[in-house]
């Protein structure tokens, strides 16, 4: 499903991109990750993910889902939050109990946001390539305290010094490659810039881990906690020095067809969303401005995959569930120990704690969307969505909506959904404006 470098984008100059900053706060939301693939363990295509009446009561009574209380949080991150469309999916025990979808598809049509759409899904992208280490690492492949320079002779200074696991929880002190001005959209001029060019920009792993060694590092190699796309540049660089395929081809093979994830691509450099998905936009003072169409390479495997709610939280309940990694390397993964410990960050997996249980997962942001997938501890619950932010005048709106979606999600839209600790408000503090890789 990886397209290669012979699907080119529409135009390769470079200008001034965006900058993706990460939010402060960041600990507030989650990853995931996986090893030891087995095909039989892949649900039949649908399966698994056929919807429920909206409020489904098992054989023992127990309510699973309040639908009308999710359509209501869906409905208000279009009506109150400045959402262009918003789309959700609450999955339990196997089966979708309820998904929704509010607002357009595109703001010229008016067609309807449809919520078995795709979208972009940014940072998420990161618990998939994590999984696709992992499951490396069981294969004897690699080792998580393999240093970089064993892996990758002379790419970044002090290699010798850094490990494999430190990219992965990002206690590495590698400078972020998104703090450069080169992706920089702070202001209407640039981002003016990065819409007529920067948006079609061809870079090679090589390229981005270049912009970031022309700065010093953060701090010394696991003497802190610095979140950074780059560290996941280097693990797709290590990822195709060790198989001779490129991460995006890892993805593919090891996790989304042996899942039968049939919504999800990692694009290297095609600009395109396959098949029915809501536009992005930035708002400017001419109008919107529709950024769905960009050269993912600027994300690279640190965010710039495409998938559905159905496949995602798919993919979490098959991850947390053990189809993906053995129970060694699922610890691993959820290992928040040390510097990270405060971000509650293991390795691609963030660990989020809820009036409703312990959830892991990962949010993700790229221009034009911004993406939650969560998964209970236990696996019952799975709980994903794409909002298309568009416009950002009321904060304090967009900050009330966030958390009111996302706790209605992890809760299952029941009554513990109200409380306002179930999601920290941080997680919709992102400065969404600024398009960050998340």
């Amino acid at each position: 499903m990886a397209d290669e470098a012979a699907v080119p984008s529409p135009r390769t100059i470079r200008s001034k991109g965006r900058r993706w900053r990460r939010p402060v706060g960041r600990s507030a939301i989650v990853a995931l990750a996986g090893a030891g693939l087995l095909a039989a363990l892949a649900p039949a295509a649908g399966a698994a993910d056929s919807p429920a009446a909206p409020h489904r009561v098992t054989a023992g009574g127990e309510r699973t889902a309040d639908g009308a209380a999710l359509d209501a949080v869906v409905r208000a991150m279009v009506r109150d939050g400045g959402a262009a469309a918003t789309l959700a999916r609450v999955r339990e025990n196997g089966s979708t109990v309820w998904k929704g979808a509010a607002g357009v598809a595109d703001l010229a049509t008016g067609a309807p946001a449809d919520p078995d759409g795709r979208f972009r899904i940014g940072s998420v992208t990161k618990t998939f390539v994590a999984t696709v280490v992992l499951q490396l690492v069981a294969e004897h492949r690699i080792g998580l305290d393999d240093s970089v320079e064993s892996r990758l002779p002379g790419v970044v200074p002090n290699g010798a010094g850094i490990t494999v696991r430190q990219l992965l929880n990002h206690t590495s002190g590698i400078h972020d490659f998104t703090e450069d001005p080169a992706f920089d959209a702070s202001n209407e001029e640039t981002l003016r810039q990065w819409l007529a060019g920067g948006r079609w920009t061809s870079y090679r792993p090589q390229q981005l881990v270049d912009i970031a060694n022309k700065y010093p590092p953060y701090f010394a190699p696991g003497q802190g906690w610095h979140y950074s796309n780059t560290d996941y540049v280097l693990i797709s660089m290590i990822i195709e020095r060790l198989t001779g395929r490129s991460w995006a081809q890892e993805v593919d093979r090891r996790i989304i067809r042996p899942l039968g994830l049939t919504g999800t691509s990692m694009p290297l450099y095609s600009p395109f969303i396959p098949g029915s998905h809501a536009h992005g936009y930035y708002k400017l003072p001419t109008g919107p401005a529709d950024v769905t169409l960009l050269n993912p390479s600027m994300a690279s495997a640190a965010g710039a995959g495409i998938s559905t709610t159905a496949d995602l939280t798919r993919f979490i309940a098959a991850l947390l569930g053990g189809q993906l990694l053995g129970p060694a390397e699922l610890a691993a993964m959820k290992d928040t120990s040390g510097p990270n410990a405060a971000a509650g960050y293991g390795l691609g997996l963030q660990r989020l704690t809820t009036p409703c249980g312990e959830f892991w997962g990962h949010d993700g942001g790229i221009p034009g969307y911004n993406t939650l997938l969560v998964g209970e501890v236990t696996g019952k619950r799975q709980f994903a969505t794409s909002i298309n932010r568009y416009d950002l005048s009321d904060h304090a709106a967009m900050l009330r909506t966030s958390n009111a979606l996302y706790s209605a999600g992890t809760c299952g839209g029941g009554p513990s959904a109200s409380s306002p600790s179930a999601v920290p408000s941080d997680a919709a503090a992102t400065p969404y404006s600024a398009g960050p890789l998340a």
